[in-house]
């Protein structure tokens, strides 16, 4: 993963072209968050023995809600643990193919066991909030990973598809009570021959608010980066059918959400109050 390089290309890499004279701050951590990439396709050597351990001390350095620490994290390596959520996830070959796959978890179940052990109420985990928690918990500590993982050379993916069926995803790992797969996560080396490039995101003018939330956005940054996006997927032999319509897809009705509109009553399944 490139950690250095100018920050014109870098942005233009980010926005699209008219992304280049975006004036921002630049060190070498910038580069390495700018250039960041998701990568699907990854060489079968392993990462080094100790790169779990060195990536969950970076998970647990990320922020924390009230320090609860509501979050865990199940490597797996095991191809036909991974053939299985493979298959959860709609059949992506980069959770087969990546030699690490790391299950990020928002996890209640364990201060519920502390309580009990101490024999003390924990009524508040059955509330909608504590999820809340353990998920941006997990999610933290993820990206956390993600940027240490890319510092040692490695790339990643991340893998919503496992909430296309929580409940099956628990049977495989064996999770307990209260305790929600939020997303899966590929590790490995990226495979020089399939590479993968910087995704352009939408331009600021469309994200960033100043003191209250402004107006809706302006169609023409909307169309920009339609067309920005769309040279990106034409680049990576995908159809170029830009981001408006492929957003518009994803979120047009229950249909479109790949089993994910049925989660409630999956968190319910799987012990969750949601008070």
């Amino acid at each position: 993963m490139a950690g250095t390089g100018s920050h014109e290309t870098a942005l233009a890499e980010r926005y699209g072209p008219a992304g280049a004279d975006l004036a921002i701050a630049w060190n070498d951590t910038l580069a390495r968050l700018l250039a960041h990439r998701s990568v699907r396709a990854y060489r079968p050597d392993p990462p080094p023995p100790d790169t779990l351990e060195t990536l969950v001390a970076a998970a647990q350095s990320a922020p924390s809600s009230s320090n609860l620490q509501t979050w865990s994290v199940v490597a797996v390596e095991d191809p036909e643990t991974k053939r299985r959520l493979a298959a959860v996830a709609g059949g992506q070959r980069h959770v087969i193919e990546a030699p690490l796959v790391l299950v990020w978890l928002a996890d209640l179940s364990r201060l519920g066991a502390i309580g009990r052990a101490q024999d003390r109420p924990t009524g508040g985990l059955a509330y909608l909030e504590t999820l809340f928690v353990g998920i941006i918990d997990a999610a933290l500590a993820a990206q956390n990973a993600t940027v240490a993982l890319e510092s040692l050379g490695l790339a990643s993916v991340y893998i919503g598809a496992l909430r296309n069926d929580p409940e099956t995803v628990a049977g495989i790992l064996g999770l307990p009570p209260n305790v929600l797969a939020v997303f899966g996560h590929c590790v490995g080396y990226e495979d020089p021959a399939r590479p993968a490039a910087v995704k352009p995101r939408l331009p600021q003018s469309v994200v960033l608010h100043r003191e209250r939330y402004g107006a809706a956005p302006d169609p023409a940054d909307v169309a920009a980066y339609d067309r920005a996006l769309a040279a990106f997927q034409e680049g990576q032999r995908l159809p170029p059918v830009g981001w408006t319509r492929a957003a518009l897809d994803r979120v047009r009705g229950p249909e479109a959400l790949s089993g994910r509109d049925r989660i409630r009553t999956a968190l319910e399944r799987l012990g969750f109050g949601l008070r």
